[in-house]
C-alpha cells in the first residue's frame, strides 16, 4: 500500500491513532473485566485487574510505546478519549473498592477518588519507568508488589 493510500480511510495521523486507541481499548477493556469477573472477593480482583494491565503492555510493547508517548502527553490523541479511557479503568477500580467497603476488606474512611487515582497511577509510573529503560525486565513480576502496596495502604486494619 502507497503510503499515501492510508489518507483515503483516515483524515490524519491523530485520525490514525484515534482509531487505533478506539478499538484496541475496546479489546483491552473486555480482558481487564473478564480478569476482575473471575474473582469472588475485591483483593483478588485488584490483583487480577493490575496483573493483566501490566501483562497487557509487556505482551505488547509497541502499544505500550505508543499509549506512553502520545496518550499520556496528548499530542495527537484527543483529549477526550483520553479521559474515557481514564474513566473505564476508574469504573472498574471503583467497583472493586466498594466491594472491598461492603467485605470489610477495604478501609471506607477513605476517598475512593483518590485511591482510584493513586492505583491508576502507579500502574502507569510503572509501565512508563519499563517503557523508558527499554522494556528490559519482567514487568508483570511487578504486579504482585503493586497489589500489596494497594492492598496494605487500603485495606482495614485487621
Amino acid at each position: 500500500m502507497a503510503d499515501g493510500t492510508i489518507y483515503l480511510y483516515f483524515k490524519s495521523k491523530a485520525d490514525i491513532l484515534f482509531n487505533f486507541f478506539s478499538y484496541k481499548t475496546r479489546l483491552v477493556f473486555d480482558g481487564f473485566k473478564k480478569e476482575v469477573e473471575k474473582a469472588e472477593n475485591a483483593e483478588t480482583k485488584l490483583k487480577n485487574l493490575v496483573k493483566r494491565h501490566l501483562l497487557e503492555f509487556q505482551q505488547n510493547p509497541d502499544v505500550a510505546v505508543v499509549f506512553q508517548r502520545e496518550a499520556l502527553n496528548a499530542r495527537h490523541i484527543d483529549e477526550a478519549l483520553i479521559r474515557d479511557i481514564s474513566r473505564m479503568y476508574l469504573d472498574i477500580l471503583d467497583e472493586i473498592i466498594i466491594q472491598g467497603q461492603a467485605e470489610g476488606s477495604m478501609r471506607k474512611n477513605i476517598q475512593s477518588g483518590v485511591v482510584k487515582r493513586f492505583i491508576l497511577g502507579a500502574v502507569n509510573e510503572v509501565i512508563n519507568t519499563w517503557v523508558v529503560t527499554g522494556g528490559k525486565y519482567d514487568l508483570v513480576s511487578m504486579a504482585d508488589t503493586l497489589s500489596d502496596l494497594f492492598i496494605n495502604g487500603i485495606g482495614s486494619h485487621r
